[in-house]
């Protein structure tokens, strides 16, 4: 098994802009799940298949200056317990 797992967003979940809801949300056949920013800037980056280091590194230099492992590293924990995210 790798020490740097990839993943990606679950094809059974849909991840859209909604005008009504003014946020992301993720749309599955039993419903909808709004997304904060910062989980919809998260989840963005697993479009393809990516370790949660390359997505750090992604997000540390689009907000520099920011410390955001910790943050990304719960949030892709909770994300592969919902099955929003699956290992590739």
């Amino acid at each position: 098994m790798s020490d740097d797992p990839k993943y990606q967003r679950n094809a059974m979940f849909r991840m859209q802009f909604e005008k009504a809801q003014d946020c992301h949300v993720l749309l599955f056949p039993e419903g909808m799940v709004k997304l904060s920013e910062s989980a919809a800037e998260i989840l963005t980056q697993f479009d393809s298949p990516r370790s949660v280091l390359e997505v750090i590194a992604q997000l540390e230099e689009k907000f520099p200056g920011v410390d955001l492992a910790q943050d990304v590293n719960e949030f892709v924990e909770v994300a592969r317990d919902k099955k929003w995210l699956e290992n590739c």
